[in-house]
């Protein structure tokens, strides 16, 4: 089943069990997919899916922070429940350890020697990772094995 019909379909389920939290993220979802192709002019990729989808989760996760800043548990919680399921169309994501190893591969692949060589690495190293690790866990997890 392709991305695009699982969330029809969870539109589906979402608007039969009145589930207001998850019909509104799956249709912001939707909507954003949509913008994407529509900027693109031609069907979405599956890699093009996943940058939207990383960029769906980025926002909530950004939001969430700015909410607990300004003391408002009551949105905090919500767009807790908008990143849950935002995550469950990404794939599942690396453990720290199988981070540490895509890392390791990157290095030894570029023969980076030194923190001169991060973006060398960091090139070779997101397309493997995209959407299974997030951004900011790979440059630290290359800076800590670039030392």
């Amino acid at each position: 089943m392709s991305l695009s019909e699982q969330i029809m379909s969870d539109m589906k389920e979402a608007m039969k069990a009145r589930d207001k939290v998850r019909l509104n993220t799956v249709r912001m979802i939707k909507s954003a997919l949509m913008n994407e192709k529509i900027k693109a002019g031609h069907d979405l990729t599956a890699e093009e899916e996943l940058t939207v989808l990383s960029r769906e989760k980025k926002q909530r996760e950004e939001s969430i922070d700015e909410f607990t800043k300004a003391n408002r548990k009551d949105l905090a919680d919500e767009t807790k429940q908008e990143l849950a399921i935002v995550e469950s169309y990404l794939p599942k994501q690396m453990t720290e350890e199988e981070l540490n190893q895509a890392v390791s591969s990157a290095i030894a692949e570029v023969n980076a020697q030194g923190k001169s060589d991060f973006g060398k690495v960091m090139k070779v190293l997101m397309p493997k990772i995209k959407g299974k690790a997030d951004g900011k866990a790979a440059s630290n997890a290359v800076r800590k094995q670039l030392k």
